[in-house]
């Protein structure tokens, strides 16, 4: 929908709140906002009672509450859940609402692995990064290779290394790429296991893992001439110059609330 849309019911007192990526909700222009941009982050954290009741009682919508808490009763496809809060407010044009009903209707088929990846992937661009781990270890544990295949997997234990190395969890993710390298061989996730090495082991323990593993010397050096480069552009980063000339309390509260964010606490 283009433009601007305007809140046409009231807003609430008391917002309700998306767990998974730590949002108050406070009109139903928002909720519709959000369902439509965040398609894969459905779930029980919006499909629910206290979803419905905060639909009654704070935005005053009764109608719309009863049709809701009808679908919770028959459990049945989440587009019957979320349709009709998008043709409440005439939210979406013609055009938009037949394109969302057919990305449900896709998803509905999906195997649940790959609905659980696309959401933990979505989780994690929005900082989320705690909530994508376990949503990505959870797909792990459960996993029936004969769905997807063993590829598939190894693509979940990158992206979960991905994660812990945002969370500076280095060797986590070293973990994760180790596991990922033994499902398949590919030189890309190796690199990447390499050059996470140094980032959390002592010299001499970094030396033997090399011979262990039986690293190229002319690989490895490329890569460290690589974390070099990297480490250097870090330090004109936007998080850096975001924290030049502020005061050690004002970066510590900066770097905590970010630290928040990614563990939704």
């Amino acid at each position: 929908m283009s433009g601007y849309v305007l809140c046409q019911i009231k807003k609430a007192k008391n917002p309700y709140y998306i767990e998974s990526i730590s949002t108050n909700i406070y009109s139903i222009e928002e909720l519709c906002y959000y369902l439509q941009q965040n398609i894969y982050l459905i779930d029980n954290t919006i499909i629910n009672e206290k979803l419905c009741d905060w639909i009654r009682d704070e935005l005053g919508l009764l109608k719309l509450y009863r049709k809701l808490y009808q679908q919770l009763d028959k459990e049945e496809s989440i587009g019957n859940f979320i349709l009709p809060i998008f043709k409440e407010i005439g939210y979406l044009s013609h055009h938009e609402f037949q394109q969302i009903q057919e990305e449900i209707s896709k998803i509905e088929i999906q195997p649940d692995d790959l609905r659980r990846k696309m959401k933990a992937d979505y989780l994690v661009e929005y900082g989320m990064y705690i909530n994508g781990i376990q949503e990505y270890y959870q797909i792990l544990k459960d996993r029936n290779p004969g769905n997807l295949g063993i590829q598939f997997y190894a693509s979940i234990l990158g992206n979960m290394a991905g994660a812990y190395a945002k969370l500076f969890l280095f060797e986590e993710a070293a973990n994760c790429l180790w596991q990922s390298y033994g499902i398949v061989k590919s030189k890309d996730t190796f690199q990447k296991y390499l050059s996470l090495l140094p980032l959390y082991l002592p010299k001499e323990a970094y030396e033997k893992r090399l011979e262990e593993v039986k690293a190229d010397k002319i690989m490895v050096t490329e890569l460290q001439k690589r974390n070099a480069q990297i480490c250097k552009e870090a330090v004109n980063s936007d998080l850096a110059k975001s924290l030049k000339g502020m005061e050690p309390e004002e970066i510590v509260e900066k770097l905590k609330a970010q630290y928040h964010k990614s563990t939704c606490s």
